[in-house]
């Protein structure tokens, strides 16, 4: 793993590939558009996950009120990069976000990633009949 890194610097984000995966690969954001993309990361803290040749390799997005509350989403590592403990890099460095501290509440969705996220304390709703959504 020390031949990659993690940066906060959305002017590292590779915009197409990050389209490309959410729009095309993932199961939660088919079809997203790529003005979507940019409004979205433009309006939220993101981290990528980069090689030694600096290509973005991973992906997550945390929006927040940088007080109470942050929902991270949108997590990915490509396909040929799985298996090396890349998600859980990433996780750690998400967890540790200076501009993420102190904060009352995380959520985030996953169909498939339980065992990962529980590994930095994440749990089922404690109360989901309280949890509500509106879906458009």
């Amino acid at each position: 793993m020390s031949s990659f890194y993690i940066s906060d610097d959305k002017t590292k984000l590779d915009l197409a590939l990050i389209h490309d995966f959410l729009s095309n690969r993932s199961y939660w954001a088919q079809g997203r558009t790529m003005e979507t993309v940019e409004k979205s990361i433009a309006h939220s803290i993101c981290l990528g996950v980069y090689n030694q040749e600096h290509k973005q390799v991973g992906f997550a997005r945390i929006a927040t009120d940088y007080a109470i509350f942050a929902w991270l989403m949108d997590v990915f590592i490509l396909e040929d990069y799985r298996g090396q403990g890349l998600s859980k890099l990433l996780i750690k460095e998400v967890m540790a976000h200076p501009d993420l501290q102190g904060l009352k509440r995380w959520g985030l969705v996953t169909a498939d990633a339980h065992s990962l996220y529980q590994q930095f304390g994440f749990t089922p709703l404690e109360k989901p009949e309280r949890m509500m959504e509106k879906l458009l």
